[in-house]
C-alpha cells in the first residue's frame, strides 16, 4: 500500500517549478492534518544521482481518509547553472523519512536549465528502482565513454590545473621551472648510480654503463609519469578540500589532472633520454613512431588507478603511505633496472601480467631495439588499461556522492 497521484504536471517561470496533483490515501489508515506527514520536494542530478538541494515541506490540507484525496501544489526553485535536473516530490515524515527512499510511488519531474529559464520535459509517476532499471542502457553507455567524455568535457580545466600545478610546484625556488628538467634528470642519475656504478648491473650482451644508462632510462620514461600521479592521488580530494565542497566542480579533473601532469613530467624525461639517445647512438630508430602506442595505454591506466585511489583515500587516510611501499615494490618487481632474462622462471609468467612490465619492455624496443611491440602483449596491455580506467571512474562516480560529508 501507497499513495496515488492523480493529474500530475508541472510548469515553469524562469527558475521556479510549480508540480501541482492530487494525493490520494491508498493505505489503510487515516492521514491527519496534525501528523508529522508532509509532502517535500527535492532536487537531484540525473547524470550522477547526487543530490542538490531541498524544497518545502507542506503539510497536508486536511485529514486524508483510506481512498480520498487532497489537491497539493508544490514549489521549488532550480539551479541557475545550466544543466538537466530531477525533481522528487513524494510524501515524507520525521519516524520514517522519504517514502520514495522506501519503493513508494513519486511524482517525477524531468527539467533543464539553460540561460537562466527553466523547462519541463516530463512529468510521470514512478517508484526508485523502476526510474534505476529505466537508467541502466545510459548506465552502460556512462560506465564506457565518460571517461574519456570527462577528459574532452574539461580539457579546458584540466590544462588550466595542469598549468597551474607545474607553475606553484617550483614557485620561489632558484631554478624555477628549469626543475622540471633537473627533478627527473636527478632522479635517473642516483637510480643510474645504485644500479649501474655501484651494483654494476649491464643489459644483455651490452657490458658498457652507456649501454645500461639507455636500457635504464628507457624503462625509467613509463614509470615516472605513472609513478608520480598515483603516489599523490590518494591525497588529492583532502588537498583540495574546497574545490570538493562546491556544488558544480567537476571534481573528477583532480585525479585527471595529476595524471596529465606526470604526463608532463614523462614529455621532459623523454627529452633528456633522446638528447642521450642521440649523443651516444646518433638518430633514433624509426620505431619511435609507435610511441604513441604505448602512451596511450599508459595514460588510461594511470587515470583508473587516480580515479580509483582518489575516491579510496578520501576514506582510508593510511592509503598514502601503503601506495608509498607499493610503488616502492612495484619498481623492483618491474623489469627497469634488471633485464627480463634474469627473472627467475617461475615468477616471470606472475610478474609479465603487469602492465608496468608490457610498457618497460614495450618502451625498450621502439627506443633502443629498432622493432615494434610484441602484438600480443600490446593489445592486452591496451585491453587491461582501458579496463582499468573504466573501473576506476566508476568507483570514483559511485563514491563521489558522499566526498563533501566525508571530508
Amino acid at each position: 500500500m501507497s499513495a496515488g497521484y492523480l493529474n500530475p504536471r508541472a510548469s515553469a517561470a524562469g527558475l521556479a517549478l510549480a508540480v501541482r496533483f492530487e494525493l490520494e490515501n491508498r493505505t489503510h489508515t487515516r492521514w491527519a492534518a496534525d501528523s508529522d506527514l508532509c509532502t517535500g520536494v527535492q532536487v537531484y542530478d540525473p547524470a550522477t544521482g547526487l543530490f542538490l538541494s531541498e524544497g518545502e515541506w507542506r503539510r497536508l490540507p486536511g485529514d486524508v481518509d483510506p481512498g480520498a484525496a487532497v489537491p497539493v501544489e508544490m514549489a521549488v526553485e532550480l539551479p541557475a547553472e545550466n544543466g538537466s535536473y530531477h525533481v522528487y516530490v513524494s510524501p515524507r515524515s520525521e519516524s520514517d523519512g522519504w517514502f520514495h527512499a522506501r519503493e513508494w510511488p513519486f511524482v517525477l519531474v524531468e527539467a533543464c536549465v539553460a540561460g537562466g529559464r527553466a523547462e519541463v520535459s516530463r512529468t510521470e509517476v514512478i517508484t526508485r528502482g523502476a526510474l534505476s532499471r529505466r537508467g541502466w542502457p545510459r548506465k552502460l553507455r556512462i560506465l564506457l565513454l565518460d571517461p574519456f567524455r570527462t577528459l574532452w568535457r574539461n580539457r579546458r580545466l584540466i590544462r588550466s590545473l595542469v598549468r597551474r600545478e607545474i607553475s606553484s610546484r617550483y614557485r620561489g625556488s632558484l631554478a624555477g621551472a628549469a626543475w622540471t628538467v633537473l627533478h627527473p634528470l636527478l632522479l635517473m642519475l642516483t637510480y643510474f648510480f645504485v644500479f649501474g656504478v655501484v651494483l654494476e648491473a649491464r643489459f644483455g650482451n651490452d657490458p658498457s654503463r652507456s649501454g645500461f644508462v639507455l636500457y635504464f632510462l628507457a624503462g625509467m620514461l613509463p614509470w615516472l609519469p605513472f609513478s608520480e600521479a598515483v603516489g599523490r592521488a590518494p591525497a588529492v580530494m583532502l588537498e583540495n578540500r574546497n574545490f570538493v565542497k562546491k556544488l558544480v566542480f567537476p571534481v573528477e579533473t583532480l585525479p585527471a589532472n595529476l595524471a596529465m601532469t606526470g604526463l608532463v613530467t614523462g614529455l621532459f624525461a623523454l627529452i633528456v633520454f633522446l638528447v642521450l639517445l642521440l649523443a651516444s647512438r646518433g638518430a633514433p630508430p624509426w620505431t619511435l613512431v609507435w610511441l604513441p602506442a604505448l602512451v596511450t595505454p599508459q595514460l588510461m591506466l594511470t587515470l583508473g588507478c587516480c580515479w580509483f585511489l582518489a575516491a579510496a583515500g578520501v576514506y582510508l587516510r593510511d592509503l598514502g603511505q601503503i601506495i608509498g611501499f607499493a610503488l616502492t615494490l612495484l619498481f623492483f618487481l618491474s623489469p627497469i633496472c634488471y633485464p627480463e632474462s634474469q627473472i627467475p622462471a617461475w615468477a616471470l609468467p606472475v610478474l609479465s601480467k603487469s602492465p608496468l612490465f608490457a610498457l618497460v619492455e614495450g618502451y625498450r624496443s621502439v627506443l633502443l631495439e629498432g622493432r615494434a611491440p610484441e602484438w600480443t602483449r600490446l593489445a592486452a596491455l591496451w585491453l587491461g588499461s582501458a579496463a582499468v580506467c573504466v573501473a576506476g571512474h566508476a568507483v570514483f562516480w559511485r563514491l563521489r556522492k558522499s566526498f563533501a560529508d566525508v571530508i
